[in-house]
Parts: C-alpha cells; structure tokens; sequence
C-alpha cells in the first residue's frame, strides 16, 4: 500500500521508479536482503484545490524550510507498512491507520459539494422525478386545456376528486378497477382546495328545487292535485328564464307521430323501456362502460365521471375548476342505452369542444368576429341521433316527448300537464320527471310557463335529418361548436391538425345509413320535413 500525503509533502521519481530513502539509514546491503517490494507508479498529477480542501483525514502539515523532504520506506516485514517523514515522525504499525491524507479510493464526497451536485442532477429530471404527478397515456391529438399547458395527472378515483391533495412521486400503485380518469388543473402543482360545488352552478343543477322531496311527496299524497310550490338556492337570472319562456309547435306533429309509432309497436311506454334499455346498471357496471367508452374514443385521463343521483337529465357534461367532468344519472343508467349516452356526452358534446379550442371562433369575441350562428340546436340535435345511431330500434321517444310536454306545460298548470301526458307514460314517478324538467324554473307551478330548453333535442334531430345528404359530419364536428349552416363558409379558416373525430363517424357511409334507418324507423317524412325546414 502507497499513501499518497499530498503534492508538497512527497518526492516523486519518474523514470525508473526507484525510491529514495536518504533520511533512514539504511545501506545497500540491507535492501538487497528484504524482499522486493511491489512497485508503483507514484501519482503524477495534481490534487486540485477541490480535492486538497475535501478529504476527510487530519489536514497534512506543510513541510518548511528548504532541502526537507518527505521519503516512503516500504518495509516488507509481516506486512507493515512504515511511513517516515523528513522531521524524524515514525508512524505507528499495521492495525492504525496514518495520521495523514486518505487514499483518493477512499475519498468521499464532502456533504457540501454533494448537495450542490444532487441539486443539478434533480434539474435535469423529468418534472415527475421531482414530486410532481406522472402524465397520464393519452393521445396525441389530446388538447392541453389551459393557457400555458402542462403534464396531466394521473387518474383518481372521484370518491376523492374534490378532496385535498398533496402531490407526491408515484409509487407504481394499480388505480382501482372503477377508478376513472380526471384532467388536473394545469400550470400548477399546488394542491387542488376542497370546494363543495363550483362557484357557477351548471344550469341544471342550478334549476333543481331544494325542496323537490317534500313537494314531491306532497303532490303524491294529494292524489296529483296539489300545485308543486318549489324553492331554489338562488334564483336563475331573469334574463335565462327569459330566454326560454316560449314554448314552439313547430314540430308537434313529428313528436306526436314518433310516440305514437313506438306505443303501435310496444303498447306502453313502460314496455318500450324494458324491452329497448334493459335492466338499470349498478355503479360497478357503469364504471367499466364509462372507462371502456373512453378507451375507444382515446379520452383516458381526459374526462372526470361522477354517478349522482340528483340530475334532473340522463346526464350533463361541463367543465368544473378546468376539468371536463362528466356527470351520469344513476336511475337513467341502463344497459343498452348507456353507451348511447356516453357518445352523446363525450363523442359529441367533449369532442367537439375539443376541437372548438383549437378555432380562431374559440371565444365568445371570436365568435362575434366571424358571424357565427348559435351551436344550438344543432349541438343537442347531433348529440341526440348518437344516443340512438346504433341501437336496434332507434325511436326518438324521449326528444319527442319533451317536446310534446314543454309545449302543453306554457299554457296548463302542473297538475294538469301532468294528466295530459298520461296518455303517452302511465307511470306516475316518469310523468313528474317530465312534468318537472318543463315546469323547472317556476316558483308556482300552478301558473302557466315552461322551461323551453328541451324543446332543442327534437328540433335539431328534424333539422340535421332534413339536411343530412348535404352536410359533412366530420367537417360539422372538426370546426368544433358551430352549426351546420356554417360550414361550408368556415370549413377553409379552419385548423385541422389536431381536430379529432368519434370513431362511430370515420365510416361516413355507413353513418348515413345510419340516419336513414332512424328516419325509417320513426316513420318520419323527408317532403314535410323540406316544407317546415327550408
């Protein structure tokens, strides 16, 4: 073993090797007697003023005077190692180390110069790495959501989605099988703050009384005659109630033909529901449609889906503190009508949003600039043909009734309404889910007035069907939310790219044969339809 003691303290010989031993004593004779000891090649370079100041032996004290010099003595006897130095200091024997300089094998890095060298090498690392949340596997066409985008986060389950959390590395955990994905506010890993609802409720939500319960259970007990007196958390602004306060009869005669049509073929409503929807689905199995549904349209770790039971709708899809959530009615969950919902909400209504944000028309002063149209009813009219484009029977029972029931709710109170639609649903817990979503909005529901805003499903079924030899579905749905009259004027401002398509649309021949089988079906006629839609 050879201990280095530092620049200033070791003579180094190059060329032959040899070691000098001029402070010892010891005669040529004596060192042709020990054995030879191994030879090494002494260090020739310098220790830098970082490896002088970081070892982790005594300091070596610097020799002075001039003509001393520090000499080795290697001593072959029972494997000692004797170092001597030119004041005349013996080291001690094997089993004690030198009171010098360690080995450069032996350095360790001073704490200091670590830290700063980790702190470089965590610069470099992915943002993950460091805390931040892994992003998810999604599409390549997926939009960032945010102005300076970002890495998405992992799904969570939404049992937790609106608790605090506190972001760590990830550990390689499996999520939950009814787990689904959620879209993270982006351009921040700061913990998303608990709020019970969001600042703006959605309309719906918003239009649901406080006191339905009560009311309800009021109404049954007074055999269907009592007036339903609702109460809101905070009353609509005048201005929507407004909007939708006119009731249209344009298209009555259509909704009346297409219940009609179904109750010929099923008898009841009651039997079309069982026959055509199937059984009501428990959460597990909503779950798993859900997260499949996504997996077909690339959407995974795009879409937050909650189950509630608390919509007034089948379901709504809105956008919640920067995140896409989809909200599902768990008593309108059935088997085969699920997947119809779900490209209603997401292969449509998501979709085209997406691609919306990818427009120069994105913004409302965009949509100023360029003389934009209303999306509506076009948006809810191609959501609601999805609903049924691939079912068996393709009625448009439920789009017809709304219709037929906003209609009769502008000019009858709610008892009556409710007693004018039993002609088409006898049970009573469907005809007050009708009655209420015409007469939501209303203090008194024994006045006359409707909430017109389901009139717009029926109304833009009629209208797409009138024009579907003319329209281009995947232009409609790449511009994004606009309507089908705006089309051909948008199509050569329009930014493609990265626009995405539903995967039930890719086959445009066969998504019209589609729509054919849905006019068949609901027995509808294309020469009144070119009458009552130019």
């Amino acid at each position: 073993m050879v201990l280095d003691l530092g620049d200033n303290c070791m003579e180094q010989t190059e060329g032959m090797g040899a070691v000098r031993n001029s402070t010892d004593g010891i005669g040529p004779e004596a060192q042709s007697d020990r054995a030879k000891p191994v030879r090494t090649r002494a260090r020739t370079s310098s220790i830098g003023q970082r490896d002088r100041l970081s070892h982790n032996g005594l300091q070596p004290k610097a020799c002075s005077g001039a003509g001393i010099s520090t000499d080795t003595d290697h001593k072959a006897v029972a494997g000692e190692t004797v170092v001597r130095r030119g004041t005349g200091e013996v080291a001690q024997a094997t089993g004690r180390r030198a009171s010098g300089r360690r080995p450069l094998s032996l350095e360790v890095t001073p704490q200091r110069l670590r830290t700063s060298q980790t702190t470089e090498r965590k610069i470099l690392q992915p943002p993950w790495r460091s805390g931040a949340p892994s992003p998810p596997m999604r599409s390549l066409t997926s939009p960032s959501l945010g102005p300076e985008g970002g890495w998405m986060r992992r799904s969570e389950s939404t049992c937790t989605m609106n608790a605090s959390v506190t972001p760590r590395p990830s550990k390689g955990r499996i999520r939950s099988a009814t787990s689904l994905p959620h879209i993270a506010k982006l351009g921040s890993l700061k913990p998303i703050p608990p709020a019970p609802s969001p600042r703006v409720p959605c309309l719906l939500v918003a239009l649901r009384p406080i006191n339905l319960e009560q009311e309800r259970q009021t109404f049954f007990e007074s055999d269907y005659q009592y007036e339903p007196q609702f109460e809101y958390v905070s009353p609509e602004p005048v201005s929507v109630l407004e909007k939708y306060k006119e009731g249209s009869g344009l298209f009555l005669s259509q909704a009346i033909g297409i219940m009609e049509c179904v109750l010929r073929k099923f008898g009841t409503y009651e039997n079309f529901e069982e026959i055509t929807g199937g059984s009501v689905l428990p959460k597990s199995r909503v779950w798993a449609s859900a997260r499949k549904y996504l997996q077909k349209e690339g959407c995974v770790g795009e879409v937050v889906v909650c189950l509630s039971d608390e919509l007034l709708s089948q379901a709504v899809m809105m956008v919640e503190r920067c995140r896409p959530t989809l909200t599902i009615n768990l008593q309108g969950a059935r088997q085969h009508w699920l997947e119809g919902m779900l490209r209603h909400e997401i292969g449509t209504h998501y979709l085209r949003g997406v691609n919306n944000n990818l427009q120069p028309w994105s913004s409302a002063a965009g949509r100023k600039k360029f003389g934009l149209k209303p999306a509506n009813p076009t948006e809810e009219g191609l959501a609601s043909l999805h609903s049924v484009l691939l079912r068996k029977q393709p009625y448009l029972w439920r789009a017809a009734l709304l219709y037929y029931t906003v209609h009769h709710a502008a000019n009858m109170s709610f008892s009556q309404l409710f007693s004018h639609i039993a002609r088409f649903v006898q049970n009573p817990a469907v005809r007050w889910e009708y009655c209420l979503r015409a007469k939501r909005g209303q203090t008194d529901t024994s006045k006359p007035g409707c909430f017109s805003k389901d009139q717009v499903y029926l109304d833009g079924i009629l209208r797409i069907l009138r024009h579907r030899r003319n329209i281009d579905f995947k232009m409609l749905t790449s511009l994004g939310k606009v309507s089908y009259e705006d089309v051909e004027r948008l199509r050569h401002m329009a930014v493609l790219h990265r626009t995405r398509i539903p995967h039930f649309m890719q086959d445009e021949v066969r998504y019209l044969q589609h729509l054919d089988y849905i006019v068949e079906v609901n027995e509808l006629d294309d020469a009144e339809l070119q009458n009552l839609v130019p």
